[in-house]
């Protein structure tokens, strides 16, 4: 079939219409992701043939449209072609004017070297879309309780790189995070329609609400956190190599300017871009003097959550983790959920991956005690309750979010805010739901 620019416009706006609600509950990364248990990829969802669900997010869109200082999407285009570069050019590409704004994720020389010279608790965020609302309301608890150290480490992947310069920054920043998940609905995070052959739907509420949200005095404390000693990494995998890459955020903030803050906010953007739901976020680099772009986008695709390079945490390694205590706070339900799976592709794969990212997840939870345990590290782990269950009317419900935010911070601010040993991975047979309607919900 002759594929016309006309019908080719038509079959991107029916595959958006079939796929976005079910994709997004799981895209976005996280502020406004829906409620989902595979941030970092996709998730299952009824609904999936539902046009419908989407009425509210153009509906808020128009309005949106309409306000005075509303920013306009940006008009829909072909991605331009690319700059060619080889494996051995990606080996040294580098942010130019900032050599140590980066290193990869596999890496264990340049992993120990960004380390601070002083042991200390570490936080690990991990992935998990919306369902970030439990990280969000979990480190308001702990600060209500009075139980949240300064930690030395921070890392964050997708949703949880969303979250990490909040909790990086410090409790001062408590407030702001509540409000980014439990105030944001799905228009704050995408568009359906405007898309290229890059994504089903575009991104730019999300990158536009990044911007916003990373002001330059949360930078300026990033910044001067990363003076102090401590570090802030986020995760995002870049296509291209095929490896994920890890971004020294503290040192992009110390550098100051302009440059500095559109690449921090970029990195955000990347870590929670699904591949194939939001389009991809091209970084500029160099090597050689050569200049061309990577592709990068969500980090889960390389790990649900970030302690140390896998060859440090395999059981093969003596690595001895530098850190005083280990606290991993997973966004993510690791629970099954029984559904009657439509014979349709984006349901079956949803449903598939959806199966997927938990057990992935799991694991990595069991690899970083083991790590902790090799160290003599206190190991802390805090999870989404089994018996949460609350309903969602769709993708980015705000009440979803807030009854999850809440559970989160009773939690922290409880006497068990986090378990000593990893939680029990789910056994026997997979439960009925106990509500009935369940639209891109966990």
């Amino acid at each position: 079939m002759l594929m016309t620019p006309g019908l080719r416009s038509i079959l991107r706006t029916v595959t958006a219409l079939a796929v976005a609600a079910p994709l997004l509950t799981a895209a976005a990364g996280g502020l406004a992701a829906g409620p989902v248990r595979a941030q970092g990829l996709l998730r299952a969802a009824d609904g999936v043939s539902h046009p419908s669900l989407l009425t509210p997010i153009k509906a808020k869109r128009s309005a949106k449209a309409q306000a005075p200082d509303a920013a306009p999407p940006p008009k829909s285009s072909e991605p331009p072609p690319r700059i060619t570069y080889t494996a051995a050019e990606a080996i040294h590409a580098a942010i130019p004017g900032m050599p140590d704004a980066r290193f990869w994720g596999d890496s264990e020389a340049d992993f120990k070297a960004a380390l601070p010279s002083e042991p200390g608790p570490w936080l690990i965020l991990s992935s998990g879309g919306a369902d970030g609302a439990f990280g969000a309301g979990l480190l308001n608890g702990l600060t209500a309780g009075g139980k949240r150290p300064d930690y030395v480490v921070v890392t964050g992947v997708s949703t949880g790189a969303l979250m990490a310069p909040f909790a990086f920054a410090g409790k001062k920043y408590d407030e702001a995070l509540r409000k980014c998940y439990t105030e944001v609905t799905a228009a704050d995070v995408f568009e359906v329609g405007g898309s290229t052959g890059e994504s089903f739907v575009n991104s730019w509420p999300l990158r536009d609400f990044i911007d916003k949200q990373i002001t330059p005095e949360l930078m300026a404390d990033i910044a001067a956190a990363h003076r102090s000693g401590r570090r802030l990494f986020v995760a995002t995998s870049d296509l291209d190599s095929q490896r994920s890459v890890i971004w020294n955020m503290g040192a992009i903030a110390a550098h100051g300017g302009d440059e500095a803050a559109k690449l921090f906010r970029k990195v955000l953007l990347a870590s929670a871009s699904i591949p194939g739901g939001f389009p991809p976020v091209m970084i500029d680099v160099e090597a050689g003097g050569k200049r061309f772009q990577e592709m990068h986008v969500d980090g889960g695709l390389g790990g649900q959550l970030f302690v140390a390079p896998a060859s440090l945490m395999a059981s093969t390694s003596d690595y001895r983790l530098p850190a005083t205590q280990l606290f991993i706070v997973v966004n993510t339900s690791l629970q099954r959920d029984f559904k009657i799976v439509d014979r349709f592709a984006p349901t079956i794969l949803t449903q598939s991956i959806g199966m997927a990212v938990p057990v992935d997840t799991s694991l990595m939870i069991d690899r970083a005690y083991l790590l902790a345990k090799r160290g003599d590290v206190e190991f802390n782990v805090a999870s989404i309750p089994t018996t949460f269950d609350f309903p969602s009317k769709g993708p980015f419900d705000p009440n979803y979010m807030k009854a999850l935010f809440q559970v989160g911070f009773d939690q922290g601010n409880g006497s068990t805010a986090f378990a000593a040993k990893p939680p029990p991975p789910p056994s026997g047979p997979t439960p009925q739901p106990s509500h009935i309607q369940k639209t891109g919900a966990n």
